[in-house]
């Protein structure tokens, strides 16, 4: 039998002999017009040269006149697995676009091992470069100069996708995107640590462990859980998060949820003028949202997304 030498199950193995083996989120739905909601979707290429790509959904009955609001999503998948036509992200973001009336670029960035972070932050900085390129006219992409409000941009992701959002809003604050107005950002079960536990960490040190492999795998480079990347609370720019809006929501089983609900606490206290939201759904597993995207409580995370991609328009 083939020697394994790093064993992430259930996400990713490799073996001695340098093969990689994901043990899920291989699936791939085609782009392509959805016949129960009418939104239309693409596959665009942003750079060629580093396979970066986004797929992106375009809601039906669009007004020729009124432009909607832009939301740039980032998949999860602790940055080893998952892609932006995965069948779960494929359906969320399908349901988003209809019920938001919102335009999605979702950002298919590189992932670890074989492209090791900080990669996956720079393909979404590179991503969301070419997003902002249609301000200026430059972009050629017509969904996005056609229908896209830049003043009125979020960015969301799940798990590893939101520590992407968050890390990339940060670096909007700092840097700026000519043309583009970042109003918020939504973070699902945001995949955050540290070295020092914090409130029911303890209890699960098997969920430690396995979190500090897995960053150390995906970020060989890392100073570890408390590089700023993983622990915004080490993060001395965190009064910079370049948005005035910011909605969490964290999961009751989930044992990251300790570090969603500081998060709320961190923002505040860094000297953010903006305002931070924190919703607990009882009961639930991590990103339940994706594996039963019509259940009850993922339609209330829906509901309360809907409303605030929209907040604009109140």
């Amino acid at each position: 039998m083939a020697e394994i030498v790093h064993d992430l199950f259930p996400l990713i193995r490799v073996y001695k002999d340098g093969r990689i083996e994901r043990l899920m989120g291989e699936g791939v739905v085609p782009a392509e017009l959805d016949p129960e909601t009418g939104v239309q979707i693409k596959d665009v290429q942003i750079d060629p040269k580093i396979n970066l790509s986004a797929r992106l959904y375009l809601p039906k009955n669009l007004d020729p006149v009124q432009k909607i609001p832009l939301f740039v999503y980032f998949h999860g998948g602790g940055f080893v697995i998952e892609s932006a036509s995965s069948p779960s992200y494929h359906k969320h973001l399908n349901l988003v676009a209809t019920k938001a009336n919102v335009i999605i670029v979702s950002v298919n960035y590189r992932l670890a091992p074989e492209y090791p972070l900080p990669i996956a932050y720079e393909d979404s900085w590179v991503a969301l470069k070419w997003v902002a390129s249609h301000t200026k006219g430059e972009g050629h992409e017509p969904w996005l100069k056609d229908h896209a409000d830049f003043n009125h941009v979020y960015f969301g992701g799940d798990s590893a996708g939101a520590n992407i959002a968050h890390n990339i809003a940060i670096r909007v604050g700092l840097e700026k995107l000519d043309g583009v107005k970042l109003d918020g950002i939504f973070l699902a079960c945001p995949y955050f640590w540290g070295i020092d536990l914090i409130d029911g960490e303890a209890e699960n040190l098997d969920c430690k462990n396995y979190i500090e492999k897995l960053w150390a795998f995906a970020h060989p480079n890392s100073s570890g859980l408390d590089d700023p990347l993983m622990n915004p609370e080490k993060d001395p720019k965190l009064s910079s998060l370049g948005c005035d809006k910011v909605l969490v929501y964290v999961a009751g089983k989930d044992p990251l949820k300790y570090r969603g609900l500081y998060y709320k606490e961190l923002l505040e206290k860094s000297g953010w003028q903006g305002t931070v939201e924190v919703v607990e759904i009882k009961d639930e597993e991590h990103v339940f949202h994706l594996f039963a995207p019509t259940s009850e409580n993922a339609m209330v995370v829906l509901k309360k997304l809907v409303s605030f991609l929209n907040q604009s328009k109140a």
